[in-house]
């Protein structure tokens, strides 16, 4: 299972709003706007939002990979984004309570820092900064375990909901890409994180006949 919080609420509403906020996401380190989506998402869970999420890896490598040409799933060195991305899927399947950290720190390292994500070193840093023994999820990388899960899931939701990047929320049937134009770094204000994820949720959820909203001038 992948990472989840729950708001903590009790009471005869409680139930109807977890389900109510249950929600999976598409992520690959490489792309800003996952990054600026997943920092909302963790500054909301931080602060006890109502949201089931599921964080689905999604490899823009091998979305990218013309018909006929060698998959990321066959040949791995082909894509840059992978290595940390299998990691990403480790630690949040076998160490959830530390993913918030580790998935801040691998967008980061991208963005922040503009380090290389198919060096190992960076990876073994953002890990080990974040208290993960980096050893164990090299050794589900390095078996080929880590690359499995991933492909598993992108072909998953690839069949299922026709997804193509990242950012991608789903809800129930529905699958939306979503570009949010401000980031949540960590320690930010939580009231404009949770916001922007019920608007982005209600809007999937209660207005499907939209299917484009797009500014034509980006005013930043």
């Amino acid at each position: 299972m992948g990472w989840s919080q729950w708001s903590g609420n009790s009471g005869p509403g409680a139930e109807v709003e977890a389900v109510m906020s249950s929600f999976a996401v598409t992520w690959d380190y490489r792309c800003p706007f996952a990054r600026n989506a997943h920092e909302h998402i963790l500054t909301g869970l931080a602060d006890g939002a109502g949201w089931d999420v599921r964080f689905l890896p999604f490899s823009l490598g091998q979305a990218h990979v013309e018909e006929g040409g060698v998959s990321v799933w066959d040949d791995p060195s082909q894509d840059t984004g992978i290595l940390a991305l299998q990691a990403g899927v480790v630690v949040r399947d076998e160490f959830p309570e530390r993913f918030p950290a580790v998935h801040r720190g691998l967008f980061a390292a991208r963005h922040d820092e503009g380090l290389h994500l198919e060096d190992r070193a960076v990876v073994e840093k953002v890990l080990t900064a974040a208290g993960v023994p980096s050893e164990e999820v090299f050794a589900r990388i390095d078996s080929g375990e880590a690359l499995e899960r991933v492909r598993r899931e992108h072909e998953q939701y690839v069949a299922s909901h026709t997804v193509w990047g990242v950012p991608t929320f789903i809800v129930g049937d529905e699958a939306v890409f979503v570009r949010l134009m401000d980031r949540a770094p960590e320690g930010s204000d939580p009231a404009p994180s949770r916001r922007a994820i019920e608007r982005i949720i209600d809007m999937i959820t209660g207005w499907p006949e939209l299917n484009e909203f797009k500014h034509t001038v980006v005013r930043r």
